[in-house]
């Protein structure tokens, strides 16, 4: 990539995050390019289409949660390791309005924009809830596509009630009660 393209791609990644923050994954691409200083077009060219930008954007954060998937897989306590794994989830997902939407309707198979974010976010939660359910914490039943949709419905919940800020913790909590086998 030449000089000028990289700045342009660093700088497009820089205000879509920004606005992602401020305004959401829904905000404007055409505000996103000129508050870049470049032109729509440039966008396209880096970027084809919204869920690339998204999943460029979210990259780092996606890693991230991997790492912490990879630590956790260490921890003491399979169930209270998924927990916590989970509650990072849900915290990365309400920082950027509408991304839980989105990630909802990414495809597990790798074949959307989205999977190179999703897929190894996926594996990384399919093996802490694998362990977790190895030591009898998690119901056999449950799969990772499961937990993800949840923590997503739970991270909408969250964003549509901003003044709760316990909201997504409790919800969580809830979730793991019905996760547990029965006595």
């Amino acid at each position: 990539m030449r000089a000028d393209a990289r700045r342009n791609h660093e700088r497009l990644l820089t205000v879509a995050r920004s606005a992602f923050t401020e305004h959401g994954t829904d905000t404007s691409l055409e505000d996103v390019a000129r508050r870049a200083g470049v032109g729509v077009g440039t966008l396209y060219r880096h970027f084809p289409s919204r869920r690339a930008l998204i999943s460029a954007v979210f990259q780092s954060e996606a890693d991230a949660l991997v790492a912490r998937g990879r630590e956790l897989l260490d921890a003491a306590e399979p169930c209270a390791a998924l927990l916590d794994w989970l509650r990072a989830l849900i915290g990365h997902a309400v920082t950027y309005r509408g991304l839980s939407r989105t990630l909802m309707t990414a495809s597990p198979d790798g074949s959307c924009e989205l999977s190179s974010c999703s897929v190894p976010v996926r594996t990384a939660g399919g093996a802490l809830l694998a362990r977790a359910q190895r030591a009898g914490s998690v119901r056999p039943e449950v799969g990772i596509g499961d937990l993800l949709q949840l923590t997503n419905a739970i991270a909408i919940a969250a964003e549509e009630s901003p003044d709760d800020a316990g909201l997504a913790d409790r919800l969580l909590t809830l979730t793991l009660h019905g996760l547990r086998p029965a006595a």
